[in-house]
């Protein structure tokens, strides 16, 4: 890429793909060469959807120079700060972080209006799917449970009232990894948005889930219920009319479930299909969620039981 020959890439972050990135510095200006292998990555949903987002006045990568055949993408660098490394450092910079985090999300879902009908539509079909990767790797493959015929049934049950919730919702433009290792902090407050090119039009509470109830880092549930009103009230009338205030709890607290499910199912296929086991590490955090929001719900009995009383007790960790 004629923008930086001659420049020594250095390793600056992986991620739970196969996609690898590299700093590169040419001229005072410093720059990501992302490398995406063509047999396992596509790099064209990454550029369509950073078109989008710029489009829409958001911070997140630039595309300088593509080489989508090969899969190679030159980009703007947006630091090596994660919100992670500054949530950890100084647990108090949060209400000023999260506050920005929702002004940007609250961008991207009005703005991408005009493009979530081009995205993948998080359907039925993909919903369940990811539900069978808690069932099959986190239950089946790591922990050897067996599931009666009874088990299968209830289930199946939990699995409908999830996919019912999400389905059920307004539909708008979703990141669908919006957490705190996709999210920078940067100079001027607002977040640079990586890890997009999975954007699909779904639920309007999922990226709230991903933001607020973090795989990495936790947060009292009084505190994340608060953002999230603070999200909700911001919405404005024409969502309040649609989605009273009960009706969007039960929402986001359903959907933060579909999530922590896949969330955990995925981190044990990480470990036995790509050797990445440290993401082992991240399953007890994100399973708690549904533990703690779990008995709200009775229809969730089957999957709260199954992970207090078998998952969690046999969990041996990374």
């Amino acid at each position: 890429m004629d923008t930086v020959a001659g420049s020594l890439p250095v390793p600056a972050s992986g991620d739970a793909s196969f996609r690898r990135y590299f700093r590169l510095q040419k001229g005072g200006e410093s720059f990501i060469a992302m490398d995406a292998p063509p047999p396992q990555e596509n790099c064209l949903p990454f550029v369509r959807v950073a078109r989008y987002l710029e489009a829409m006045q958001l911070q997140a990568p630039r595309i300088i120079e593509a080489d989508v055949e090969n899969g190679f993408l030159l980009l703007t660098d947006m630091g090596s700060e994660q919100y992670l490394d500054r949530l950890q450092r100084d647990p108090d910079s949060a209400d000023a972080l999260y506050g920005a985090a929702i002004d940007a999300l609250l961008r991207m879902q009005r703005r991408g209006a005009a493009y979530q009908s081009i995205l993948p539509p998080y359907d039925e079909k993909l919903l369940r799917f990811e539900l069978t990767l808690f069932h099959d790797w986190l239950c089946g493959t790591h922990l050897n449970i067996e599931f009666s015929d009874d088990d299968e049934r209830a289930w199946q049950a939990c699995c409908d009232v999830l996919v019912e919730n999400a389905l059920g919702q307004p539909q708008v433009f979703v990141h669908r990894d919006y957490h705190s290792r996709n999210l920078m902090v940067m100079d001027d407050g607002t977040p640079g948005i990586l890890d997009f090119q999975d954007a699909v039009e779904g639920p309007f509470t999922y990226d709230l889930v991903s933001l607020l109830k973090d795989c990495y880092i936790h947060w009292p549930a009084e505190r994340v219920r608060l953002w999230a009103l603070d999200y909700y009230r911001r919405l404005g009338e024409k969502i309040h009319r649609q989605v009273n205030e009960q009706r969007f709890i039960r929402y986001f607290e359903l959907m933060g479930v579909q999530r922590e499910l896949k969330a955990a199912g995925i981190f044990c296929r990480l470990n036995y299909r790509d050797g990445k086991r440290a993401y082992l590490g991240d399953v007890p955090r994100t399973l708690d969620y549904i533990v703690e929001t779990g008995p709200r719900y009775a229809e969730l009995d089957f999957v709260v039981r199954l992970i207090k009383e078998k998952v969690l007790p046999a969990w041996d960790g990374p």
